[in-house]
This record gives structure tokens, C-alpha cells and sequence, in this order.
């Protein structure tokens, strides 16, 4: 429901746009399919999805909190944001770098054009009617960013984050407190302690890996998500929603214990941008490639863990095929975006 609310809210604020700016021939030419219904069908029937239910793994509490974080970003509840925000990093530390997205969504509002779309078209903010019943009333016009939300965001979180501590640390009192959480969690999270096998590919190289040289890759691994953060933000500040997808995406990648939980979060955040992405290539590729490496991994992992038929290298190449199938998903669905935005630029001189 809440997956379905957010696109409904991304779909009128597209709808405004392409209105705003005379686009309404394109408008009814181009794709219009219901973007939350869309991803929320794609969220619930993702093979994914299911086998992190029956699995009964929390990846899907996870993904809850980034939801409902991304749903009061687009409300502009600052409360709720808020709270899925301390809640999502709580859990999982990756969902840190979604603070860009969420202050973006929570100033600027959902997703629109570039702001040098609507500068080329002409129209100053106090024309711009962003009420659905075109009544005239008066709005803050596109690109205008609005700081009150942002302080108010930083305060819930601040609220929200000292009422955690003090529950944790009171649960935590007799067994060894805040201190001893953070070194099992966070400290196991970004020191790769444990090797066991997974869907990812830093256990493979952990483990190939000298001793003399663990320390190095570890800040080399750990902040390569965060040299990603900055450039794509600054690309694309008016999409800050598809920031939030893109971040996800990087994450789910990058992390060091990924899970199939992360794949089904950005797999129905995807289905939010159906209509801006409507056009994006190596689909078929996409499609196959996510559904070989789904059917070869089980298989891979059980010849070499249970039957002793195979080696380590056939499950890492999945890993790998798998890795390199969200890397050409990334960049795809960057550049149909990035080209999406000059397709509306170049209409709106015509």
C-alpha cells in the first residue's frame, strides 16, 4: 500500500509537470501506466520477495522502513520519514546514504524535469498552479527548495534516534550495552568478519585476500559506495525519488552481506519510474540474465556446500554474473533517465 501511495504521489507530480509545461500531446502519446500499482505489484510478486517471506529473514522489515521513509519523504511528513530513516539505518547501516534522496524529496518536493526545462519554457514560479483542481491558488513553483522541512526532519530524527539508544540501552544493560551492540552490528557489518557464501562477491575476494592487505580493501570497499553519493546527487537533484532507487540499487550491489531482500526492494522501486523508463534498453538481457542467475545460484550452491561436486568458483560466477547484471541495470536506467529529460528539453523548444 505504501509502495502503491508513493507512486500515485510521483505520478501527479508528473502529471503537473507535463502539464505545467504544455506538454499534454505527450503526455497522451507516451507511456501512462499506473506507476504504484506498477511496482507494488512487481514488490509482491517478485520471486524475491517470497523466498525472503519463507525464508523468514527480517530483509523484509528492512525494507519496510525504507519504504515508509520514502512515503513520508514524497508526503512531506517529516514524523514519519523520520522514523523509518533511524529505524532502516538501525537495522542496516546502508540506508545511511538515503539522507540525500530523503532531504531533496522533503525540500524540493517529488520528482520533476530539470529546473532548465521549465526555465527555457518560460514560466516563473508564481505562474506555475500545482493544486490537482486548477483552481489558481497559489504555489511555490518548481525548484524552489524549502528548508523548514529539512529542520524538521533533523529534529524527528534527533528525537527518534535518542528514544532507540535509550530502549536499546536498557534492553542491552547486562549484556555488555550500546557498546558492545555497535561492535556486533555496525563493526560487523563493515569489518567482513564472517566468509560464508553468499549472493555477493566480497566473501570470495575476503577470502583470497592477504592478511597484510584486509585493512586497505576494507576502506577501499566500504568507500566506494560513498564516492558514488555526491555526483548522482548533484545529476540528478530533481529526481530525487530515482536517487533513492539508484542508492538502493548501488547498495544491494556493494554491501558486504547482501540478501535477495535487497533485490526485491529495488526491483519494485523501479516499477515507480515505469513511465520514465519506458524506453530503456537491453531489457531482454535484464530480464533472462536476473532469471539465469536466480535458477544457477541454489543450484551452484548446493553441488558445492551439500553434494562436494563442485567448487567455490561455480557459485562466486553467479555472484559475479549477478553483480554485473545490477551494474548494467544501474547505468541503464541512469542513462534512459538522463535521456528522458533531454527528450522533454528538446520538446519543450519545439
Amino acid at each position: 500500500m505504501l509502495i502503491r501511495s508513493t507512486g500515485r504521489t510521483l505520478q501527479m507530480a508528473r502529471n503537473r509537470s507535463l502539464k505545467s509545461l504544455d506538454l499534454r500531446k505527450s503526455v497522451n502519446n507516451s507511456v501512462n501506466v499506473s506507476a504504484g500499482d506498477t511496482a507494488s505489484l512487481i514488490y509482491l510478486w517478485n520471486p524475491w520477495t517470497i523466498i525472503t517471506c519463507v525464508g523468514s529473514c527480517t530483509s523484509p522489515i528492512e525494507n519496510l522502513m525504507v519504504v515508509i521513509m520514502l512515503h513520508g519523504a514524497c508526503s512531506r511528513l517529516a514524523p514519519l520519514a523520520a522514523f523509518g530513516y533511524v529505524m532502516a539505518t538501525h537495522l542496516s547501516l546502508y540506508p545511511a546514504i538515503l539522507i540525500l534522496p530523503v532531504a531533496l524529496l522533503l525540500g524540493y518536493g517529488p520528482d520533476t524535469p530539470p529546473t532548465k526545462v521549465f526555465l527555457q519554457k518560460g514560466l516563473s514560479a508564481n505562474k506555475i498552479d500545482m493544486s490537482d483542481n486548477g483552481k489558481g491558488t497559489s504555489q511555490k513553483g518548481f525548484g524552489q527548495f524549502s528548508w523548514k522541512p529539512i529542520l524538521h526532519f533533523i529534529l524527528w530524527v534527533f528525537i527518534w534516534s535518542c528514544y532507540v539508544l535509550l530502549l536499546n540501552s536498557i534492553i542491552l544493560n547486562k549484556v555488555g550495552g550500546l557498546q558492545e551492540m555497535f561492535e556486533k552490528t555496525y563493526g560487523f557489518i563493515l569489518t567482513v568478519k564472517d566468509l560464508s557464501p553468499n549472493i555477493g562477491v566480497l566473501w570470495y575476494f575476503f577470502a583470497e585476500v592477504f592478511d597484510f592487505f584486509r585493512s586497505f580493501f576494507l576502506i577501499v570497499f566500504n568507500m566506494n559506495i560513498i564516492f558514488m553519493v555526491l555526483p548522482l546527487a548533484i545529476r540528478l537533484k530533481h529526481r530525487p525519488c530515482f536517487l533513492a532507487f539508484v542508492y538502493t540499487a548501488i547498495v544491494a550491489m556493494l554491501k558486504s552481506y547482501p540478501s535477495a531482500g535487497d533485490s526485491a526492494l529495488y526491483l519494485g522501486l523501479l516499477g515507480l519510474f515505469a513511465n520514465e523508463l519506458a524506453e530503456m534498453q537491453f531489457t531482454f538481457f535484464l530480464f533472462f540474465g536476473y532469471i539465469g542467475v536466480s535458477l544457477l545460484s541454489p543450484v551452484m550452491h548446493n553441488l558445492w556446500i551439500w553434494r562436494g561436486t563442485g567448487n567455490a568458483n561455480f557459485y562466486f560466477a553467479t555472484g559475479l554474473a549477478y553483480t554485473c547484471l545490477q551494474t548494467v541495470l544501474v547505468v541503464e536506467t541512469v542513462s534512459s533517465m538522463i535521456k528522458h529529460d533531454r527528450k522533454l528539453r528538446l520538446l519543450t523548444k519545439a
